[in-house]
Formats: C-alpha cells, sequence, structure tokens
C-alpha cells in the first residue's frame, strides 16, 4: 500500500482554477437536438417531450444544464420532477447560432 504525499495532491487553488476554467466541450448529437428546439420557441423554452412524445431523458437536461447551455426556467407545481428549461445564450452558441432568430 503506497501513501501519497501532499505534493501529489491537487491544492484547492489548482481544484478552483480547474473549476473556473471553460471546458471545451461540445454537445452529444442527442443534446443538439433537444437545445435546438429552443432557437425558434419564445423565450428559448426547451421541450420536455421529443418528437415521437417520448420524456427527454434527466440525463440530457442535467448535462445541458451543468454545461451551462440549458438553464431551469420555472418549477412546475403539478409535476415537480418535470425539468423546465430554456435555452441559454452559450447553449445557442454551441449550436453555431447567435440565440436570434434569423428573418429573410
Amino acid at each position: 500500500m503506497s501513501i501519497k504525499s501532499s505534493d501529489e495532491r491537487p491544492s484547492n487553488a489548482e481544484k478552483q482554477a480547474v473549476k473556473g476554467r471553460p471546458k471545451t466541450i461540445a454537445p452529444t448529437s442527442a443534446q443538439k437536438r433537444w437545445l435546438s428546439k429552443g432557437l425558434n420557441q419564445p423565450g428559448g423554452k426547451l421541450p420536455l417531450f421529443d418528437d415521437d412524445g417520448r420524456e427527454v431523458p434527466a440525463r440530457t437536461i442535467r448535462a445541458c444544464i451543468a454545461a451551462g447551455w440549458a438553464e431551469p426556467w420555472f418549477s412546475n407545481p403539478i409535476k415537480p420532477d418535470w425539468l423546465v428549461c430554456k435555452l441559454t445564450e452559450r447553449g445557442a452558441e454551441a449550436l453555431g447560432s447567435t440565440g436570434k432568430s434569423k428573418k429573410s
């Protein structure tokens, strides 16, 4: 059994620096599909259900919230377990959009 010295573990300052550093990750295809639905919705509202009527997996929603691409919008008192979210500016940027709808 080996014992690590304190020099081998990251310091609190190092941990904080990593937390504050923006991650260079891109949305998965499932996340892109969900996030893209908010581009043309008032306020960037994201759907609770996909095009086939199935509930969007909570894991997808939570991952997008953690990445800053979506944010909780409001709590649903009737269904408190539903995550009602909206697209963030960062989410629109991740999709390659300015977040504003394009008019021709």
